[in-house]
């Protein structure tokens, strides 16, 4: 899959929802970052999100611009900026709001853990901390 390994932006409602609905039919796990261009610790976090999209191709990592998509942000009850949330199939598993990467590989890690076999993604996660 082309999308495999990086980060989809979703710049319309229709590209928002074929990504939740690629998603959701595959049961894979979701990060979305709900960003915004003039926001400052969103800007400092898009290289560490696109590097975890790197790093776990088996995970869908989608961003949405809540100024390009407002209805979405609100419809999800993004607040804040950066937030990242965790969904898979339908279910909103966590979030996390702000610039805390530590708190977002936590996440990540934890549900990785509960949604695959392999224990890759934990040492993939380390690899990560000590590259930022």
């Amino acid at each position: 899959m082309a999308r495999e390994g990086k980060v989809v932006g979703c710049h319309t409602f229709e590209a928002w929802n074929d990504e939740l609905c690629r998603g959701n039919e595959a049961k894979r796990l979701m990060v979305v970052d709900f960003t915004a261009s003039w926001c400052g610790p969103c800007r400092l976090m898009a290289p560490f999100f696109a590097e975890l999209a790197r790093k776990l191709p088996s995970v869908m990592f989608l961003r949405v611009d809540v100024d390009e998509l407002p209805s979405v942000a609100a419809d999800w009850g993004v607040e804040g900026m950066p937030t990242f949330m965790f969904l898979k199939e339908g279910r909103i598993l966590g979030t996390v709001v702000g610039a805390k990467k530590d708190e977002l590989q936590q996440l990540l890690a934890k549900h990785m853990m509960n949604t695959t076999t392999t224990t890759t993604a934990p040492s993939s996660l380390k690899i990560m901390h000590s590259y930022y």
